[in-house]
């Protein structure tokens, strides 16, 4: 099993303790914004030896948020609304998780963002997420 991520992928250098139990994540920059990745380990299985649900959730949750918040400079702070998925397929043990995030808006007090799931070019889940800005935010437009 292939342990580490691909050509590019750096840690993700975000302080949580809870991103630190289900990491590592990695992140690497692209002209179209940043993709977030992990690699599916035997801690991250449920009992049929796939990958959790709850652990895409999580992937899914920091990609949409991280990506969100660094929209702006200095980065906004956001707080999870609400996530909603829809799971297409399962990834397995040394699987390598991709996630690309399209942000729909992230000005006023709440922003939108949309992100596929993939193992290489098989998506395994659409995820929507709502996030309220904490303090003041950038402008809406």
């Amino acid at each position: 099993m292939n342990d580490g991520p691909p050509e590019g992928y750096q840690p993700l250098d975000f302080p949580s303790p809870f991103l630190q139990f289900i990491g590592p994540v990695y992140v690497r920059q692209e002209p179209d914004g940043p993709r977030f990745g992990l690699r599916v380990e035997p801690r991250h299985a449920n009992a049929r030896g796939t990958a959790h649900g709850g652990l895409l959730m999580t992937l899914a949750d920091i990609a949409l948020g991280y990506a969100t918040a660094i929209t702006h400079d200095p980065p906004i702070p956001l707080i999870t609304a609400n996530l909603t998925a829809d799971f297409a397929s399962a990834a397995r043990l040394g699987d390598w998780l991709e996630v690309k995030v399209d942000i729909i808006r992230a000005d006023g007090d709440t922003a939108f963002a949309n992100a596929f799931i993939c193992v290489g070019p098989k998506r395994l889940a659409r995820v929507s997420g709502v996030f309220g800005l904490l303090g003041p935010g950038p402008p809406a437009q």
